[in-house]
């Protein structure tokens, strides 16, 4: 019985001793690693002297240069529905239908305005022998009133010869001819005009209808979209939307779809020239001008580059928290598997600055709106204020420190929390 009891004891006294000398290994480990920690070197770097050179980069889209736009026509209709319409990227000949509009309502425009038109020249026909039939009638008016006076001047010449009764009355009979003849000769022109008018009155009825024969064929044929040049299609949005919400993007025209007048639905561009078209952010609009040079890498042809300029720069849109604007680049000595659509990483230069005082952007703090830096002083770096000429998205030219001087590339303050905390975790551990 004595011996169990011993037994246990040991065994026990032997657990108590392995565990505390566990806990003083680990304890010690911890420790070690804390004063690692503490002794690691903050990475720095010396201020140098060097030329800086500032870019913007971006995401685009290439397409052909001087496209030819092809555009909803002017009928009178407030909306056209597309029946026809190539794929985008689609290369056509010259000549070739590109979009076809639904022409029901111009085709029975044309139909309305052609019976309007042979029934008007009909009208004309009518109009012309009932002119001419009223013109006989005048002359054969004015023939008779002539026959009428001649006659009663025979009459009157027997007047010596006759009763002054009968003589008065041959007077009277040859004054009235004379004045039916008068009124007559005065009453032709404008009796002869009255007839004609009817002649010019069918006649303006028959040229409204050939006009408006004219101008449904006109806008039928305009209805079809034609190739200007060879080239592939390039379909556009289409915005003809009456809704519309915060970065929405509206989808390409397609079949079924209506367009306004005067609409953008396609374009031609010209494959001679190619362009880069992308939308950068608001705040880089003040160091980029038409000139500037821009390098070029397409997504589909990685390990390839290619050189360029800014040629335009459009308008800013958007919503207040992406304000963005279009700016167009032209491509130099393009190769011949470029293609239409194809994603392009942009790095536009906006300026160089030789011999400047830089450090890495990594090297550059802020507090309160106002640039420093650690500088190394006796071994310990310690905040300095400097003045941030130009920043750009690697390096930052600053004015306030000499050439040589050691910056920290991390924050000694921030790193020296991480330790205080790391350690006051590592005592709690070893506490408990």
């Amino acid at each position: 019985m004595n011996f169990r009891l011993i037994r246990r004891r040991v065994t026990v006294f032997v657990a108590i001793v392995g565990s505390v000398a566990l806990a003083s290994f680990g304890g010690v480990h911890v420790m070690q690693a804390i004063e690692q920690a503490e002794e690691a070197p903050i990475p720095s770097t010396p201020v140098k002297r060097s030329t800086v050179v500032f870019t913007v980069t971006a995401k685009g889209d290439l397409q052909g240069g001087n496209s030819r736009m092809l555009t909803a026509p002017m009928t009178g209709s407030a909306q056209l529905v597309v029946t026809d319409l190539r794929k985008p990227g689609e290369m056509v000949k010259e000549g070739d239908i590109v979009v076809a509009f639904d022409t029901t309502e111009e085709t029975f425009k044309l139909r309305e305005a052609e019976s309007d038109l042979a029934e008007s020249e009909q009208q004309v026909i009518q109009a012309q022998l009932e002119t001419l039939a009223k013109q006989e009638e005048l002359n054969a008016e004015l023939i008779k009133a002539r026959a009428d006076v001649q006659v009663a001047e025979l009459e009157c010449a027997r007047n010596e010869l006759l009763a002054a009764i009968a003589a008065r009355q041959n007077d009277l009979t040859l004054e009235a001819a004379r004045d039916k003849l008068l009124k007559l000769e005065q009453d032709y022109p404008a009796r002869k005009a009255a007839a004609s008018a009817s002649i010019a009155i069918q006649d303006a009825a028959r040229a409204k209808a050939g006009v408006q024969a004219d101008t449904a064929r006109r806008n039928i044929d305009n209805m079809t979209l034609k190739a200007p040049v060879a080239g592939y299609v390039n379909v556009e949005r289409n915005t003809n939307s009456n809704w519309f919400f915060p970065g929405m993007t509206f989808p390409l025209f397609q079949v079924g779809d209506a367009a306004r007048p005067g609409m953008a639905v396609a374009q031609i561009p010209d494959l001679a020239t190619w362009e880069v078209t992308a939308r950068i952010a608001e705040q880089d609009r003040g160091h980029i001008s038409v000139g500037q040079p821009a390098q070029f890498t397409m997504v589909a042809l990685p390990g390839r580059s290619y050189k360029g300029k800014v040629s335009d720069l459009g308008g800013t849109t958007g919503p207040p928290w992406d304000r963005r604007f279009e700016c167009k680049m032209t491509l130099e000595q393009p190769s011949p598997d470029l293609r239409p659509g194809m994603s392009v990483r942009i790095v536009l230069e906006t300026g160089r600055m030789e011999n400047a005082l830089a450090i890495p952007a990594q090297a550059l703090f802020e507090r309160d709106g106002k640039p420093f830096v650690y500088i190394n002083k006796d071994g310990a770096f310690s905040p300095q204020d400097v003045k941030l000429v130009r920043r750009s998205e690697s390096q930052a030219v600053i004015e306030g420190l000499r050439e040589g001087q050691l910056l920290a590339m991390a924050s000694p303050d921030q790193k020296a929390r991480t330790a205080e905390k790391g350690a006051g975790g590592a005592t709690g551990a070893i506490r408990k």
